[in-house]
């Protein structure tokens, strides 16, 4: 199985840092969040990873060749001309994964003790395009989830604005962790091309296929967003 690591994005949340230095590249601890995801991944057995860099990214190519790839195969999906998002930056680097395997995808800046193998497992027993892992916790945006955790829509709980995929009674709202387990054949029926988010790709899709969320709720889990959470990720993982 490969994966791909999100790590092209401006940062903004993290300045003063992200003023001279890739998100990537904030310590927690003695090492950066980007070894910290590829030991995670390794864990898992996944060594062959895609990383996209944009902001900063001769520092993320000269540490990945510096330190051999902290022991996993990388490739670099160059974004440097523009950073695409999500959604666009996940299908840039659609070439890295060929055949008919699923693959991970997750953000650089998240920290967690989620069992990937679980999650790799849930997603083969459903006929689904993706699986998204989803955590009952407070967020300003939240995805909507049938009984079945079948992906029907989206909010933003600050503005009330929701996009509908399907009939929003009964459902739960969850909180996306930014790691997801996808087919290749999430393209299929994506009219989207260059910047675009990996959510609006999802809803769109789970209008007529199946798109489900692997609830991790209870799992240790941090977004390194802002530089008071380095402190705190410092101390959950140790």
């Amino acid at each position: 199985m490969k994966a791909m690591l999100f790590a092209a994005g401006l940062g903004t949340r993290l300045k003063p840092f992200t003023n001279n230095a890739p998100k990537a590249l904030a310590m927690v601890g003695n090492k950066t969040l980007l070894e910290l995801n590829i030991n995670y991944l390794q864990r898992f057995g996944i060594t062959d990873v895609i990383i996209n860099v944009h902001h900063f990214a001769e520092m993320i190519e000269e540490i990945v060749v510096k330190r051999n790839g902290f022991g996993s195969n990388i490739t670099i999906s160059d974004e440097k001309a523009e950073v695409l998002e999500t959604g666009g930056g996940l299908k840039k680097a659609s070439g890295f994964f060929t055949g008919d395997d699923p693959f991970i995808v997750m953000n650089v800046d998240v920290l967690t003790n989620l069992d990937l193998t679980k999650m790799i497992a849930a997603h083969n027993n459903h006929t689904t395009l993706a699986t998204l892992a989803v955590m009952q916790r407070d967020s300003s945006r939240q995805l909507l989830f049938d009984a079945d955790m079948t992906l029907c829509g989206w909010q933003n709980n600050a503005t009330h604005e929701q996009k509908v995929a399907r009939p929003l009674d009964h459902t739960s709202p969850y909180a996306f962790s930014g790691i997801q387990v996808v087919s290749p054949s999430i393209w299929q029926d994506a009219p989207y091309d260059g910047k675009f988010s990996l959510i609006d790709l999802y809803l769109h899709v789970a209008k007529q296929h199946v798109v489900k969320g692997f609830d991790h709720t209870g799992d240790t889990f941090i977004d390194v967003g802002k530089p008071e959470s380095i402190a705190k990720a410092e101390q959950l993982f140790k």
